[in-house]
């Protein structure tokens, strides 16, 4: 699935990252050009006014370039001078004019440009300092994005475009009971109305429990997907920070860009990192964990009218959860995802074998048979292990020889060939 940012969030093309790329690109080239004129000058040897005029009087300079207060002269024989002239002192005053010599005059007039240059020159290296630092916070995320100074209250979820879900029921092989009780909600958001018009209200949270393995994150993606929904996936442990009050900055801005997005969806894998019974830890219910969980609450409560947002989260300890979530209100629905059975390791079975070649003779009912207590984790893993196989042995189809060692590995773990019993140690 593709990634989009939510309506709140920067884009990512930000013409400011355009404007510290030039501020670097001036500062830099007026350093090198202070750097090159100061090179110039240097090759210059200074002398005072009295001599240079000395030496113009006996018609030994070729040129004289005199340029706001400096005056830059070139010998017959290319020795350069340089010197110092008094702001009001015109060429009448210096002695340049009506003169029998050949020597080539010219003044430069930089009186306009002269303050902006001197601006930047004297202003170049902070200038310079100021857009390195803008540029590596820009980097590290910006001044308000997720790891800048000001976005550390920002929520760090994933979003996934409403129409670019891949993940549909059909997807999630042996959940047939779940599936029926989340496909009240993905027909609520297809068709609001209906169920507005009848006086209905949707649950505003569902509870996803089960055993680890048996596809809650799944189930929650093809929710999204069902129903064309923006999806917003976070996981409990990243509300929790050093600093109290952090999380619940991070949970108030992650509800306020769904309801932005409305209709949609929030997913919160592991919710009992932070949905634990609260006043038994050791802040006394003050410390972070306990914050986050009671902005949790408020937010699920204080639903505007008119938003469809619906809050999903999957966990495998629901005994532990805090009373406040679970009623009525809050997460109203608890859909239970058991470990499949045989009928239902078949078919998920079959779902992983899409994109893999098998052999004609493969039965799934065989593999299924010896997977009693497999999770759909675990099943897909079964699947994995015998393509592996089948490469490893140089095969181009995967046969039911692969698909039962396969199940032996992932149950037992790797065969250990060079443990052996012999006669005498099994008497």
């Amino acid at each position: 699935m593709k990634k989009i940012a939510p309506k709140n969030l920067p884009n990512k093309k930000n013409p400011f990252n355009y404007l510290i790329i030039i501020a670097l690109l001036g500062a830099t080239a007026a350093l090198l050009m202070q750097g090159k004129i100061e090179t110039v000058l240097k090759k210059a040897e200074p002398i005072p006014i009295s001599q240079l005029q000395a030496i113009y009087n006996n018609d030994e300079l070729k040129t004289i370039e005199v340029k706001d207060q400096k005056i830059n002269a070139e010998a017959l024989d290319g020795a350069l001078y340089v010197s110092i002239k008094e702001p009001s002192a015109n060429l009448t005053d210096l002695g340049f004019v009506g003169g029998k010599n050949e020597t080539q005059i010219s003044v430069i007039d930089t009186s306009g440009s002269r303050i902006w240059m001197n601006f930047l020159l004297g202003f170049a290296p902070l200038i310079l300092l100021i857009a390195l630092v803008l540029f590596f916070m820009r980097k590290s995320g910006g001044i308000g994005g997720e790891s800048g100074p000001f976005g550390f209250g920002k929520s760090r979820a994933k979003v996934y475009d409403k129409t670019k879900h891949q993940t549909k029921f059909e997807d999630v092989a042996g959940a047939e009971e779940a599936k029926e009780d989340v496909s009240e909600v993905v027909d609520f958001l297809k068709n609001p109305k209906k169920y507005e018009k009848a006086g209905a209200k949707i649950p505003k949270g569902i509870l996803l429990v089960g055993p680890p393995g048996t596809g809650k994150t799944l189930m929650a993606r093809a929710i999204a997907g069902e129903a064309g929904a923006p999806f917003f996936s976070v996981s409990g442990s990243e509300f929790v920070e050093m600093f109290v009050g952090v999380g619940a900055s991070r949970v108030r801005d992650l509800f306020k860009t769904a309801k932005q997005n409305s209709p949609a969806i929030i997913f919160i894998d592991e919710i009992d990192a932070i949905g634990k019974q609260r006043g038994a830890g050791p802040g006394g219910g003050h410390d972070e964990r306990e914050q986050t969980l009671n902005q949790i609450l408020t937010e699920m409560d204080g639903f505007e009218a008119g938003t469809t947002v619906i809050v999903v989260a999957a966990t495998n300890r629901p005994d532990i959860l805090d009373k406040a979530l679970l009623r009525p209100g809050r997460f109203d629905r608890q859909v239970h995802i058991d470990l499949p059975d045989m009928a239902a390791r078949q078919k998920i079975l079959e779902v992983h074998s899409k994109n893999k070649q098998l052999e004609k003779d493969t039965v799934f009912k065989e593999v299924a048979a010896k997977t009693v207590g497999f999770s759909g984790a675990e099943l897909e893993s079964v699947m994995n292990e015998a393509a592996i196989r089948m490469v490893k042995n140089r095969k181009k189809l995967i046969s039911q020889e692969d698909l039962l060692q396969s199940v032996e590995k992932v149950a037992m773990g790797p065969e250990r060939k060079s443990r052996k019993f012999t006669k005498k140690r099994t008497e």
